[in-house]
């Protein structure tokens, strides 16, 4: 009997022993899963600026140099980008874009005040490279889009209308739970710009995203006094699309 009670003893503080010696690689295991999952808000903010800062040069790059595939490439490197630096920060590059996942409940308030600085700083950035390596002259020729009357208004309902459909293709495709992990998101928020490029470039030059009309002011691409037109089209698009969404789809959480 005394035997008895000394082995389960034994064994009780054998399999206490084993516990407790387990127990913080678990946790250290939990933690590297937690922060593998969740990105440091430094790479966060450094893909939204890469991202950002090439779909601005391209912009400028394209339309500066005469490209008449200028809404191929821009469309492009927007997929591109956005299948790069999805996994890590969203692949918003554009602030209209983070408004609408604001509203939509994806990111902190914090979090997206953040993106708007560098996306803001690295549109700027490109602006200002697109003006040093691209042939004077030829920004010379594209000249600004100067906006009066009828033209101010078309200006205002194309840009609120195609950045309402890109930043509700991207709360769609982007933080939908019922596409996770899907392998179309790039080419679907990539060729909404394409098609709205090709659509009403003409009549507004088709920006869809306050960071490119804040540089293509910078690039001499808009004009100053009616920027104002495209920043607030695009801004209440943004929370347009983040409402919109919310009314459609009201468990997806």
């Amino acid at each position: 009997m005394g035997d008895s009670v000394d082995d389960s003893g034994a064994r009780c503080r054998e399999c206490m022993s084993m516990v407790t010696a387990q127990t913080p690689s678990r946790v250290i295991d939990a933690e590297t899963a937690e922060v593998a999952g969740h990105p440091r808000v430094g790479v966060k903010y450094a893909v939204e600026a890469i991202g950002t800062f090439f779909l601005v040069f391209t912009v400028g790059a394209a339309v500066g140099s005469g490209s008449p595939l200028a809404p191929l490439g821009i469309g492009a490197v927007l997929m591109v980008m956005v299948y790069a630096g999805g996994h890590l920060s969203g692949g918003h590059y554009n602030p209209a874009v983070t408004m609408a996942v604001l509203v939509r409940r994806r990111i902190r308030l914090g979090d997206a005040i953040g993106y708007w600085i560098v996306q803001f700083a690295a549109g700027l950035l490109a602006a200002v490279v697109v003006r040093t390596v691209v042939d004077p002259t030829r920004m010379a020729t594209a000249a600004a889009t100067t906006l009066t009357g009828r033209t101010l208004v078309a200006a205002f309902v194309v840009e609120l209308l195609f950045t309402f459909a890109l930043c509700y293709v991207v709360l769609n495709v982007a933080t939908s739970k019922d596409h996770p992990d899907n392998s179309f998101y790039g080419l679907a928020i990539g060729f909404t710009v394409v098609a709205g490029a090709f659509a009403v470039g003409a009549i507004s030059g088709g920006a869809f995203n306050p960071a490119v009309s804040l540089g293509a002011a910078v690039m001499g691409m808009f004009a100053w006094p009616t920027l104002w037109i495209y920043l607030v089209a695009q801004v209440l698009a943004g929370i347009a699309a983040g409402v919109t969404f919310l009314a459609m789809s009201p468990d997806d959480k």
